[in-house]
């Protein structure tokens, strides 16, 4: 019988960034906490992306929370699949409801939301908010702890 650490292809190796989002593989582990109700965090402060009018590098500070369910999304292999967008042409908004969604759809998460805190372009930020519904009641929900655009730094 193959344990579940055994099944991961990404972790404990070298691995190559993915072609595209759509190519990146994303894995996932048991949740051993399955009955409790927490949040977990990723926070990605330098997230690129590339326009695609212009071909100009994108950057972006995401702040991704959820609330599993029976799954845990295995952590190298969001980071591979998030470096993946680093060649991919989309707007702002495309990016990070994209990698909502993908999330929600693999993980099937109780709850899931995403904020997408976007550097200038042409002088305006545009920070992109999604999440998937209310979360369940009790559970602590910090601030995601990125400030108004004031210069991000």
């Amino acid at each position: 019988m193959v344990s579940e650490s055994e099944s991961l292809t990404l972790l404990g190796g070298a691995s190559g960034i993915p072609e595209s989002p759509e190519k990146a593989v994303l894995e996932r582990v048991s949740n051993p906490h399955p009955g409790t109700d927490y949040v977990a965090r990723f926070t990605a402060p330098e997230f690129t992306s590339i326009c695609p009018v212009t071909g100009q590098p994108d950057f972006a500070h995401l702040v991704i929370d959820y609330i599993p369910g029976e799954w845990l999304v295995e952590s190298k292999s969001f980071k591979l699949y998030l470096t993946s967008f680093r060649n991919h042409g989309a707007f702002h908004e495309d990016c990070t409801i994209a990698i909502a969604k993908r999330l929600e759809t693999f993980l099937s998460p109780k709850w899931l939301r995403i904020g997408g805190y976007w550097y200038p372009r042409g002088g305006i930020p545009i920070d992109v908010f999604w999440q998937t519904g209310a979360p369940p009641e009790g559970v602590w929900l910090p601030d995601q702890g990125v400030a108004p655009y004031r210069g991000r730094g």
